[in-house]
């Protein structure tokens, strides 16, 4: 796939600060420095849409970006950039808004189709990361767990890592929720997101 039209719709921390919720819409979320902002831009294929920093906390409200889909391949669809969670330079009164505010966003915004739940995949599974995990499925809202810097490791390194992710996720899930392996630097992982965003943009559009 070739690089996709995408504009910046706002930043805002409330409801009524974001876009009509007329389009199906994908949250991205993770831990502060998982490589969020450089993911979203591999992804969309513009550089710099989202703005990547090495300062933890950069993103301090819910981002809107609208993507044009290729004709014929569905629906406009809307990206949020969410704050990251974990270690950010910013005082815990900031931070605990910040909380208040993902849970209000991922709870109510009604066209959410869809959270990417980004990890490090040279990490062992980090406890905030997996309270995430356990907290979007207590309240029901889809989501997808994306591998991030996979070039950082040799193949049988992710291999094992995944693996352990696995096994982890077993010793609460029945049923695990669905896996993709990332680079921002290479892009790998880029066609299966965008073919998993445009699978569900088709049964929005035909809902």
């Amino acid at each position: 796939m070739h690089n996709l039209k995408a504009q910046h719709l706002g930043s805002g921390r409330e409801a009524k600060h974001w876009p009509k919720p007329t389009l199906p819409e994908y949250a991205f979320i993770g831990r502060s420095n998982v490589g969020k902002s450089s993911l979203i831009n591999m992804l969309v294929g513009i550089h710099r849409l989202a703005r990547v920093s090495t300062t933890p906390g950069r993103t301090r409200n819910v981002e809107h970006f609208k993507v044009e889909a290729p004709k014929r391949s569905g629906p406009d669809w809307l990206l949020a950039d969410l704050p990251g969670y974990g270690f950010a330079k910013a005082a815990k009164s900031e931070r605990a808004a910040w909380q208040t505010m993902i849970q209000a966003y991922l709870r109510e915004r009604e066209n959410l189709q869809c959270v990417f739940l980004l990890v490090d995949v040279r990490l062992d599974p980090q406890q905030n990361d997996l309270d995430m995990i356990q907290w979007l499925g207590t309240e029901g809202i889809p989501f997808v767990i994306v591998f991030t810097k996979a070039d950082k490791l040799k193949q049988p390194s992710i291999v094992s890592n995944v693996a352990f992710y696995k096994r982890t996720l077993k010793k609460t899930w029945e049923t695990l929720p669905h896996l993709i392996i990332t680079s921002s630097e290479s892009g790998t992982g880029r066609e299966e997101l965008l073919e998993f965003i445009a699978e569900v943009n088709g049964r929005w559009q035909n809902g």
